[in-house]
């Protein structure tokens, strides 16, 4: 096999041209058999075979640096690396990482993870490689999807004035995760309409060109009115209007005429896009029908495509959905926004019953949020669903334009605490922390299913900004029996003495546990849901100090300005005499595995919660 022979870097250099086809296919068999086995993102790395092939064969890596937009579809790019035998380990724990990292490969230019960042990253590279008086060339390579993301624009507007080679790949599928919409689609959908325009324009220059003495000059000349021709042939010509040299659009599946291109796009002194269109999926039958379900999946059986994940339980996604078509039936003023994750969030199913009620604004998060306050403002009751990660880009829009005028609005923010295989860059563990700090808002954090359910209820009724996080996955099994929701209030679940827990959201099977292994101590804790993190219920912390010692929080969050450092505020305030320990995940950011195995390495898990339990109590009772 040929791909036997791809063991180090710059290998595939060693191989004739004729294998490129072959050697394609066999890359894209690899990935299928790999990927079914670990889990991962299969259909946008299927589409991008040839074209990353294409990448290593004509630039000089690592001298040459190639900067993944978002970073999950650069596989093909570690087979061509040399990582190839540590795929079985892909997104395992202390195994390979899903996505570009620095500290794993000097191949892997820039950490990805987030939409939209590469052209900002790369314009920076140049910049830095020019004061250095460097040569090498600088590639970001972006899917049409992110370019819905306003930050590129920022990128495309200060790189117009650069004068410098900077090679801008778009990698266009028509997808992001799910398909694309909005104007910037529309765009792309003309300039593919006109696919054979580079090829006539090349055409046509060889064949002036071989004209006696004047052949050169007719061709100087047509260049100098391209833009004239060009805005003819290719409606809007977006990219050259902002200072921006466009080629293309190119078969994304032809590594000859991808080399070609790249070559020519290192002759420009300013940056440079080359169009490139390519399929997800492509080379599996199930990626290449259902690309948004073969986006990111779990390990699945080859010959069927169906995953071997076996759910028992639905998922915390899956009773936000219900609940919230549940709720719409109710309430004509409810509305559903998402970033271009209608399937991820679960407002797909919203989206088939209230259309016009629903709204994808494309990877877009800053603009999802002050959309939002817009239709709040104009009376509606709208619910912006967004993962936990991914609402950390909109930090400025909550609190400017959301909290500041006490806006109505919900968040469903998905995918809380710790995801698991996607790695830092996914990680809601910051969610407590940068929503607390923001007057005015208030944060629910639901144990399970039901609770789930009765803190959407509670917010859609709620007049001010509600955030409520819930994590990835089944629910709990815990269940909380306590009845109605109330505003700053969090139930008691079990009653008992000296050490009283306060658990957060999905902590609460763990308290459970903690709290029977207490009992073999002869300890009857007390333990509470702690279902409102903002504003943390005083009453109730009011209430514990008088007969308890210890008061312990425990939470999926980083510690800093987490729920568990509140009540510690709340304590030394009021000067109350009971010791505080916050059990949470330590200021750092989180790397990639499974949720056990990252509770036992950052100190949450059922065992590390009851042995730091047991040094505060036996501190505390000295």
């Amino acid at each position: 096999m040929l791909l036997d022979r791809i063991n180090n870097p710059n290998d595939i250099k060693k191989l004739n041209k004729e294998d490129y086809q072959d050697l394609a296919a066999e890359i894209r068999q690899f990935l299928v058999e790999s990927v079914s086995k670990t889990g991962g993102h299969l259909a946008s790395n299927l589409g991008v075979v040839e074209l990353t092939m294409a990448l290593h064969l004509a630039f000089d890596l690592p001298n040459d640096k190639l900067i993944f937009d978002v970073g999950h579809q650069s596989y093909i790019h570690k087979i061509l690396t040399g990582r190839k035998d540590e795929f079985a380990t892909l997104r395992k724990f202390e195994g390979m990482s899903g996505f570009p990292k620095r500290n794993e490969s000097e191949y892997d230019a820039f950490d990805t993870g987030h939409s939209s960042t590469s052209l900002s990253v790369g314009l920076g590279m140049c910049a830095a490689r020019d004061i250095k008086g460097q040569k090498n060339y600088i590639v970001s390579i972006i899917g049409d999807g992110a370019l819905t993301g306003g930050m590129v624009y920022e990128a495309v507007n200060n790189a117009a004035k650069n004068e410098s080679n900077f090679i801008i790949v778009i990698n266009d599928n028509k997808m992001s995760i799910s398909e694309n919409v909005g104007g910037i689609t529309t765009i792309l959908n003309n300039i593919r309409s006109t696919e054979g325009y580079s090829e006539l324009k090349e055409g046509v220059s060889k064949g002036l060109s071989k004209i006696p003495v004047y052949g050169d000059k007719i061709v100087n000349q047509i260049k100098k009115t391209k833009d004239s021709i060009k805005q003819m042939v290719i409606p809007g010509m977006v990219y050259e209007n902002m200072g921006i040299t466009y080629m293309g659009p190119f078969d994304g599946h032809d590594v000859p005429k991808l080399i070609k291109a790249f070559n020519v796009a290192k002759k420009f002194k300013q940056p440079v896009i080359v169009h490139v269109l390519t399929e997800k999926g492509r080379g599996y039958k199930y990626a290449q029908k259902y690309p948004a379900r073969f986006h990111g999946i779990d390990a699945f059986d080859v010959e069927t495509g169906k995953s071997l994940k076996q759910r028992t339980k639905k998922t915390y996604t899956e009773i936000f959905s219900n609940k919230l078509c549940e709720l719409a039936r109710l309430n004509s003023n409810i509305v559903g926004i998402t970033a271009a994750m209608p399937d991820g969030t679960g407002l797909k199913r919203f989206e088939k019953e209230f259309p016009e009620r629903y709204f994808d604004v494309g990877i877009a998060e800053e603009h999802a949020v002050t959309f939002a306050a817009g239709l709040a403002v104009g009376g509606l009751k709208p619910v912006v669903a967004i993962y936990s990660s991914f609402l950390q880009r909109a930090y400025d829009q909550i609190i400017h334009d959301v909290c500041i005028q006490k806006l109505p609005i919900v968040f469903a923010i998905d995918r809380s605490g710790i995801v698991g295989a996607d790695g830092e860059t996914h990680q809601g563990i910051f969610d407590i922390s940068y929503l607390s700090t923001i007057p005015n808002m208030c944060i629910l954090s639901p144990s399970g299913g039901e609770e789930l359910e009765k803190a959407m209820e509670f917010a859609a009724d709620y007049n001010g900004p509600i955030a409520i996080r819930y994590p990835r996955g089944e629910v709990s099994d815990a269940v909380n029996m306590a009845g109605t929701y109330e505003y700053a209030k969090s139930p008691i679940l079990e009653n008992g003495r000296d050490i009283a827990i306060l658990s957060v959201g999905n902590m609460l099977d763990t308290a459970y546990k903690v709290l029977e292994m207490l009992k073999t101590k002869g300890i009857n804790a007390t333990l509470a849901d702690a279902r409102f993190v903002k504003p943390i219920d005083t009453s109730l912390i009011d209430e514990l100090q008088n007969s308890h010692k210890l008061i312990v929080t425990i939470e999926e969050n980083v510690v800093t300005s987490g729920y568990g450092q509140a009540v510690m505020q709340y304590v030394n305030d009021k000067a109350f005499t009971c010791d505080v320990l916050n059990v949470a995940l330590p200021d750092s950011f989180v790397v990639h595995g499974n949720v056990e195995q990252l509770r036992k390495k950052y100190g949450i898990d059922t065992d590390a919660i009851f042995d730091k339990i047991m040094t505060a109590y036996e501190r505390v009772e000295k």
